[in-house]
């Protein structure tokens, strides 16, 4: 049998202690150099820096702590542009002696208030998730076709999570109901629990609100927090939100959707409270840069 022989050049690349195997040169232009692994996923740099890639390779090369994972630089339909950050995977929670965790391994701390819940990130020098932040993850999670029932963007609807009045959970439980999909993928691969259900979760307003993140205006009909789902509200799993010129003020946003929301669920799922008083279904979540 004769067969052809290739010599084949593997290069690895490392940042830190994050590294890459197995990626073959596949062209050069103008100094630009483009790698590629055996799945076809791409690197391309320039004298040692990374120009652009896919991005399950450059969430691998990314140090991220436990408990967190690495949200990849999304544009949003209105062309905003919300660069890449690290959001914890579970909402979170805290031990017997008040510690925070993020493990997913407790139920979500609620009953905490949106300014005492900014304290607790502050205490630990976590960030406290944004509105922008919020919608970047939600927009990419819609993008996905493993998060859709119809197993493609924009066939059946975006799954919705804990919602059907079983009580608030910790990140290990596995519902009973088929239908409540509490888990779901990120572009770079990365999975992420309970943006979609459980408890609702305080959110900064870096939209509307004021410095303190506290709603201060109404909703423009243009307004990022209206516009991203691409779908009408209570439809296509998206959740509620309301309709422009609806006036909050003096509340903070919650998104997400509880366990009793039922329909009302979902990723891109936008409501309100009372920023000085906690609720049993109103958790938060934590991020770093």
């Amino acid at each position: 049998m004769k067969v052809e022989l290739i010599q084949e050049r593997a290069f690895t690349v490392r940042t830190g202690t994050k590294a890459i195997h197995g990626l073959f040169h596949v062209s050069e232009w103008e100094g630009l150099n483009k790698y590629q692994d055996n799945a076809g996923r791409t690197l391309i740099l320039n004298d040692g820096q990374i120009v652009k890639g896919s991005p399950e390779l450059l969430a691998s090369l990314t140090d991220v702590p436990a408990g967190f994972v690495q949200v990849p630089e999304t544009k949003l339909p209105n062309g905003l542009v919300v660069p890449t950050f690290k959001v914890a995977q579970h909402v979170s929670g805290k031990d017997e002696d008040g510690n925070l965790l993020l493990d997913g391994t407790c139920k979500p701390w609620t009953n905490i208030s949106f300014f005492d819940a900014q304290k607790a990130c502050e205490e630990y020098e976590y960030g406290f998730i944004t509105e922008t932040q919020w919608l970047a993850i939600a927009y990419d999670l819609s993008q996905q076709d493993c998060n859709w029932t119809g197993g493609k963007v924009g066939e059946g609807y975006i799954f919705q999570g804990i919602r059907n009045g079983v009580g608030a959970k910790s990140g290990d439980y596995v519902p009973t109901d088929s239908t409540e999909r509490r888990w779901m993928t990120l572009s770079n691969g990365s999975k992420i629990c309970d943006m979609n259900g459980n408890v609702f979760q305080w959110i900064f307003d870096d939209v509307q609100g004021n410095d303190k993140g506290v709603i201060a205006k109404a909703f423009e009909a243009h307004s990022p927090s209206l516009t991203t789902a691409g779908y009408p509200s209570e439809t296509k799993g998206v959740g509620y939100r309301p309709g422009a010129g609806n006036n909050w003020s003096g509340n903070a946003l919650i998104r997400g959707g509880c366990w009793v929301s039922v329909g009302n669920a979902g990723v891109f799922y936008l409501d309100r409270g009372l920023p000085g008083s906690g609720n049993g279904c109103i958790g938060f979540r934590c991020t770093l840069p």
